[in-house]
């Protein structure tokens, strides 16, 4: 594989753009707005730029980074000459069974076609092509530079070549590939998300405050970010939207979504991409201030 493709220029489709450019593949981004794409190109160079001043990479290596992304905001020409598409798109369903339609009838037929979804099923979405051997999940983690973890999503009816090749794939990145089969949520967000809702729940019922929630878990399970500050960083409404699919999936009243995130959704409230969810979120400030909403 030589030409990559993806579609979606937000927070995990320019990080997937930014591995595969910088281990030496070239790259098409696509978005349908040139601003998504001016900002995605932004957001890329500011994070070599960080990798520079640890010595980690060049300015030459971000150059010639930089030089391998192209951006187009149309998908058909976009997808045209591609070995492999990976859709980071928003996560909805109806939004992805049509992309991957459009995907299906302009890629090359050799080409393999990946979501990063992160809990939608795989299945599913092959059933909208005319090739569902060719294709898979390939769920990058979030930052998508910095995290080593690919979850690759196994359909119905992917074929062993489509899964090995995804998989040598991951490794040439410099990620750690692990192999899943296609159910809700899959491992991660599986495991993930009814943690993050019973740390919800807790705050719900008045069991302790947001901040005595993330330090137990902080400093109690060594886990790097609390659940509730992870929440913010994931996006309120993404993890209403995973867990509907957890509970809608596998019809457990154990993944119901706890009624304070439907509300905080419901006010605009989405963690860091809103400026507030269980913590303020200025730009630039990394300290942790609780949301006068909990205070």
């Amino acid at each position: 594989m030589k030409k990559i493709s993806v579609i979606g220029a937000g927070t995990m489709g320019n990080g997937i753009a930014h591995v595969f450019a910088q281990s030496g593949f070239n790259v098409t981004l696509i978005d349908v707005q040139e601003e998504a794409l001016d900002r995605a190109l932004t957001t890329i160079g500011r994070n070599l730029d960080r990798l520079i001043k640890k010595e980690k990479i060049s300015e030459a290596d971000k150059a010639n980074t930089l030089e391998r992304i192209q951006t187009n905001t149309l998908l058909q020409a976009g997808v045209a000459d591609a070995d492999l598409v990976v859709e980071a798109a928003t996560e909805r369903t109806d939004l992805k069974l049509r992309i991957f339609e459009e995907m299906d009838a302009a890629a090359p037929p050799h080409c393999i076609l990946a979501t990063n979804t992160s809990s939608i099923s795989i299945t599913q979405i092959a059933a909208a092509t005319a090739r569902p051997a060719q294709v898979i999940g390939m769920h990058f983690m979030n930052p998508v530079p910095v995290m080593k973890l690919v979850e690759v999503i196994r359909g119905y009816a992917t074929s062993d070549a489509t899964c090995g090749a995804v998989m040598e794939l991951s490794k040439q990145l410099g990620k750690t590939p692990t192999e899943v089969n296609d159910y809700p949520g899959f491992v991660a967000n599986r495991i993930l998300m009814p943690m993050i809702n019973e740390a919800m729940i807790t705050l719900h019922e008045g069991v302790a405050d947001v901040e005595a929630i993330d330090t137990v878990m902080k400093l109690g399970m060594a886990h790097p970010m609390g659940p509730l500050q992870l929440a913010d960083f994931i996006g309120l409404d993404v993890c209403l939207s995973i867990l509907r699919v957890l509970h809608e999936g596998l019809g457990n009243p154990k993944y119901a979504p706890c009624p304070l995130l439907v509300n905080m959704v419901a006010a605009g409230h989405l963690g860091v991409k809103s400026g507030q969810g269980f913590y303020l979120h200025t730009p630039g400030s990394k300290e942790l201030v609780v949301s006068p909403y909990f205070q």
